[in-house]
């Protein structure tokens, strides 16, 4: 497996691997990693679909990617997903996934559409006083010793990371930024969360920070994320011969260590790239400490079907084993109306968590599942799904949105972040309607509180304790409704439906190098490791294309498939998208604003010298200077 960029490789076809049409998948769980290693398998690998089977514990595919309306309970959608122009395998693979709703046309083409003839951006990113603009005005608000911490912690090595939590960097004058606001609430982060994560992801999504105040930089699917893209990915492999087994829990896999060396690949080979091959043999990218090459065969997988029998599928060289180990809406818990949605922590036989606890007993390079499963307490939030069943509450969200929600087109723009609310609530309202088969009146909001265990504002008890009725009262408390009508409206306009979710955040917990298992573990023979718990250099994880990305790189290496991987995208490496996220952090202002006079003359001298250069104009076209 090599990475690449461009289109030289981007749109080449590459041959069969020799000796596939041997061979055997077996793929544990349905969620986007998965089914893109299903995808790359039948696409690139060339796998005849009915040597491929996917297993399944919940009687429906997508993992997180959900979105459905369950009978008695009501719409429901645990989270949502924004997507980047520059998602490089997302968009690889779903030029060749075919729409459900159009024929002949891409998923890929028609998300590019949408996008292109309605293009997202906000206009109230935050409120406070119930509802009033709370006039952010697109400005980060950072002191210059906040910016001074923020870009420390850009410039620290990762391994001064390892362990550290984001207020070991940042203290209130970053925390009572705007910046900080619109980041924690737009990613999920919570202070006590991993330095390294908030570092990666200043660096992957530097080309995005103008973008941050009104979610210009971001792009969303037609309809929730369940239909506009698990639902394709299963209607193409169905259509290859692709065999889903549901309600089948996988309890263990069982490897055979030893016996000599695994097979020898190179971390990470390039292709033709002589700036790739580089980077890879500078040593740059942590590698597991624990990595041996000592072989490594998976053997054994043990499940239980769904009439409760255990049985075991033994493997060959030959058997292709792809684990989705962890998982982050694992142990989620559903409310109604009028129930709160439980705390259920506990692990059980058959989930992603107890399954990789057993794998990772064998081998200490199979990682550390309970650095990200261990304390749920710091690893939890909650949302729910709001459903409005007339017309009496939708005025009050076009009031806040500035866009009449019923058009089809982009409502919010992204989330609204309530700044005051004790949960820290934001809501959403994408595209409507949101579900094919949602009436044409209703709308579905979606809503989140990241300080679940804090007392409401209007509902003076903390989210995780409230029914989906009470959760409704303290939105529309904060949409401005006159407080003599929040119970009636929530109470007979309205259906929400509350969601616990334990372990959402488990890959944010402070983490070092070897915690989580490389795609394809050194020695490795027959099997890979998927999704936000695998280790992949420089991507970051909670993104469909990180899921996506472990798939596709899953399969290129264990198949050999002669074809470049797409590298993450490197604004990191932009100067002007450097120079340009600096001006932004400034909220615009160019550097010399701030010199003295003896700096001014420095730069005045600089500007002299360099006056015959490119530099001033690139200082001047990213508003430096």
């Amino acid at each position: 497996m090599y990475y690449s960029s461009g289109n030289y490789e981007a749109f080449a076809r590459p041959k069969k691997p020799a000796g596939i049409d041997h061979k055997n998948a077996y793929i544990i769980g349905t969620g986007l990693a998965a089914l893109s290693a299903a995808c790359y398998l039948v696409r690139d690998a060339q796998m005849p679909g009915k040597h491929i089977h996917i297993f399944e514990k919940d009687p429906v595919p997508g993992g997180a990617c959900d979105g459905a309306n369950i009978p008695g309970v009501g719409y429901v959608m645990r989270g949502g997903r924004e997507m980047d122009n520059h998602f490089e395998v997302m968009w690889d693979l779903f030029r060749s996934i075919p729409s459900i709703e159009t024929e002949g046309v891409s998923v890929l083409d028609e998300y590019y559409w949408l996008n292109k003839e309605d293009p997202n951006y906000s206009l109230c990113r935050a409120t406070v006083d119930q509802g009033e603009d709370a006039g952010t005005d697109g400005k980060f608000a950072l002191s210059d010793k906040a910016s001074q911490e923020i870009m420390k912690l850009f410039f620290t090595p990762d391994e001064e990371l390892y362990g550290k939590k984001i207020s070991d960097f940042f203290d209130d004058k970053v925390f009572d930024s705007n910046f900080w606001m619109y980041w924690r609430t737009m990613f999920a982060f919570e202070n006590w969360h991993s330095a390294l994560e908030m570092k990666l992801y200043i660096k992957r999504y530097i080309h995005h920070i103008g973008g941050l105040p009104d979610f210009s930089a971001l792009r969303f699917t037609r309809y929730n994320q369940y239909e506009s893209m698990i639902l394709p990915m299963i209607t193409y492999l169905e259509g290859h011969g692709v065999q889903f087994h549901y309600n089948t829990k996988v309890e263990d896999v069982e490897f055979e260590i030893g016996g000599g060396n695994g097979p020898e690949r190179a971390n990470t080979s390039v292709g033709q790239d002589e700036i790739l091959l580089a980077q890879a043999k500078s040593g740059v990218f942590a590698r597991n400490p624990y990595s041996t090459p000592t072989k490594k065969m998976a053997k054994r997988i043990t499940l239980v079907g769904p009439d409760g029998a255990s049985t075991a599928i033994d493997l060959t060289e030959n058997d292709l084993v792809f684990i989705t180990n962890g998982g982050c809406v694992e142990n989620s818990s559903m409310g109604s109306q009028t129930t709160p949605a439980k705390w259920d922590p506990e692990l059980r036989p058959g989930g992603g968590w107890d399954m990789w606890r057993r794998i990772a007993r064998q081998d200490p390079s199979f990682g550390r599942p309970d650095v990200f499963c261990g304390d749920p307490e710091h690893s939890k939030w909650m949302s729910a799904t709001v459903t409005t069943l007339d017309m009496e509450i939708p005025p009050y969200i076009r009031k806040i949105c500035k866009r009449n929600p019923f058009t089809g087109h982009v409502v919010t723009g992204g989330i609204v972040t309530v700044k005051d609310s004790n949960w820290l609530m934001s809501w959403t309202l994408n595209r409507q309607q949101q579900f094919r088969d949602q009436p044409k009146d209703q709308l579905c909001v979606w809503v989140y509180g990241l300080f679940p265990d804090e007392p409401g504002n209007y509902v003076k008890k903390p989210m995780r304790d409230c029914t989906g009725e009470e959760i409704c009262e303290e939105w529309l408390y904060h949409m401005g409704v006159p407080v003599d009508q929040i119970e009636g409206l929530a109470r007979n306009h309205a259906n929400t439906v509350p969601v616990m979710m334990p372990y959402i955040d488990a890959f944010f917990m402070p983490r070092s190098a070897g915690d989580r298992p490389d795609v394809v573990p050194d020695g490795a023979v027959n099997f890979a490791f998927l999704g936000q718990f695998a280790e992949t250099p420089r991507d970051t994880i909670f993104t469909t294309e990180y899921s996506m990305r472990t798939g596709m790189e899953a399969v290129y290496t264990l198949c050999d498939v002669d074809r470049g991987v797409p590298e993450v995208w490197g604004s990191v490496y932009d100067v002007r998208n450097l120079l340009n996220a600096v001006v932004k952090l400034r909220d615009g202002k160019p550097l010399e604003d701030d010199l003295n006079v003896a700096e001014r003359l420095a730069l005045k001298v600089a500007g002299r010298k360099l006056q015959d250069t490119d530099i001033p104009k690139l200082l001047r076209e990213t508003g430096v200077i």
